[in-house]
């Protein structure tokens, strides 16, 4: 519980002096007199000024629009992310640390403090831990930074797909995969994602970065800071995507690939091996990828066939 002066504190806002208890965050329909909803658009925000909502945070590029002055409204840069910067505080830590009986804990393993290991959970030696949920299984070799949250069913550290094949017998041989995989703070790992160890080196996952359920990552690969993966995603092993990048689902890379800072890749989108893809801002689609415009302009091309 907080009171909208607390709320208004937490996102950086001068707020009205109305003695107003906030309980929860709300979609609009839903809310009463202790609740904070959010409007980003003029048709949302004036459904909020109709509802019961105790505090209505409004992106400021909406006080151009003539409608009723309200106390209850709070003017931020970005209501959705000021949003969920309110429902996080709301919410406060409400996971209990500690390890699940039913865990299996290697020797010289490094538990954070307020950490919690859920029920299934597999930790081989050495491993270094955050947040861990059911049925998660970490390979040696593995550190994870503060505040890394795995989701239910994920492996980390797993071998690498990497073989080598005889020329004489056709006979494949796995080659050496006994690097590391570092996980660097504040990473959120979606359920059912695997994520292999480097080679010889290492594979690398940047602060921040948040991956999606049902992503796989190679080994060897280098994923930047702040980058978005979506579900079904699978990146060939050496590859990089650079800090910044967004990747929707299904997208696929092949090995040695780069995906540039700050690049989109559309649903569905298709990196050749050893392609870079540059360009800040720039969206790629299609299968092999390419520029949107070119992507849109072939569909048309194929339509007046």
């Amino acid at each position: 519980m907080a009171t909208m002066s607390k709320v208004a504190d937490w996102i950086g806002v001068s707020a009205p002096l109305l003695d107003v208890e906030i309980k929860a965050v709300s979609n609009i329909e839903g809310a009463n007199d202790s609740s904070v909803v959010f409007a980003v658009e003029a048709d949302a925000l004036r459904k909020a000024l109709r509802s019961n909502a105790g505090v209505i945070l409004a992106s400021r590029k909406l006080e151009s629009e003539e409608l009723p002055l309200d106390p209850r409204v709070l003017w931020v840069a970005d209501a959705r992310y000021a949003f969920a910067v309110v429902a996080r505080k709301l919410k406060g830590d409400v996971v209990r640390a500690g390890v699940h009986a039913s865990s299996i804990v290697g020797q010289g393993v490094t538990v954070g403090v307020g950490t919690r290991i859920g029920p299934g959970v597999v930790l081989e030696d050495g491993v270094v831990v955050g947040d861990v949920q059911a049925r998660v299984t970490i390979y040696s070799g593995t550190v994870l930074g503060n505040r890394v949250v795995v989701q239910a069913g994920a492996v980390l550290g797993s071998t690498g797909f990497g073989y080598v094949r005889s020329e004489e017998t056709g006979e494949y041989l796995i080659f050496p995969q006994q690097g590391r995989l570092v996980v660097e703070d504040d990473v959120e790992i979606g359920a059912n994602t695997t994520i292999d160890r480097g080679a010889l080196g290492e594979t690398r996952i940047g602060r921040g970065t948040k991956i999606d359920n049902l992503v796989h990552i190679g080994h060897n690969c280098v994923i930047g800071k702040n980058v978005i993966i979506a579900a079904q995603t699978g990146i060939s092993g050496s590859s990089v995507v650079e800090d910044g990048a967004i990747l929707g689902g299904q997208v696929g890379i092949g090995e040695h690939a780069t995906v540039g800072a700050g690049v989109i890749l559309g649903g569905g989108a298709g990196v050749l091996s050893g392609k870079k893809m540059r360009g800040p801002g720039e969206v790629f689609w299609g299968r092999p990828a390419r520029p949107l415009k070119e992507y849109l302009r072939d569909l048309a091309r194929l339509k007046h066939r």
